[in-house]
């Protein structure tokens, strides 16, 4: 989650971009498939050798696994969603994993942040509201990051609307 407030954008009060985290990057992801790879060959020759040659294939399956998912991981972690607050608007751009881009307008005077919380995890979920309007936010942020951005983001909207 990146947030920069005023002093770094023109006119934006409040602007953030919000990703979701991933723990492995690309280096590491490099690694691990090396090190699978070189476990699987060397594991899968011997049992080629004792004869047992549908083993070998089906290390070869267990790994093309473990790639797929982490393909399909790394896809999803291209989602994004940019929330630019100024005095006039508060505009919400949604990016999907694909690239399908969908924005949202709001008046930031007659717009709220609800949050739902839960006391062991934290925040659950944010909704942003606005007469008839409602927008989710962050929902692929852990508990904290929304913890972090529903404080921000609720400071910057108030101090809009005193302003």
């Amino acid at each position: 989650m990146e947030t920069r407030n005023a002093e770094h954008e023109a006119k934006a009060e409040f602007h953030a971009i919000l990703t979701p985290h991933r723990s492995l990057g690309r280096r590491g992801f490099v690694i691990l498939m090396s090190t699978l790879l070189g476990l699987w060959l060397v594991t899968g020759l011997f049992f080629l050798s004792l004869g047992a040659w549908p083993i070998f294939g089906f290390f070869g399956l267990d790994v093309l696994a473990i790639w797929l998912a982490f393909k399909i991981n790394y896809q999803s972690a291209r989602q994004s969603e940019e929330v630019r607050l100024t005095r006039d608007e508060l505009r919400i751009a949604k990016i999907t994993a694909k690239g399908k881009r969908t924005e949202t307008v709001f008046n930031p005077f007659w717009t709220r942040l609800k949050i739902a919380r839960h006391p062991y995890i934290g925040v659950t979920d944010m909704v942003l509201l606005s007469r008839k309007q409602m927008v989710r936010v962050g929902d692929f942020l852990n508990p904290e990051d929304k913890a972090s951005f529903a404080s921000a983001f609720q400071l910057a909207l108030a101090r809009t609307k005193s302003r």
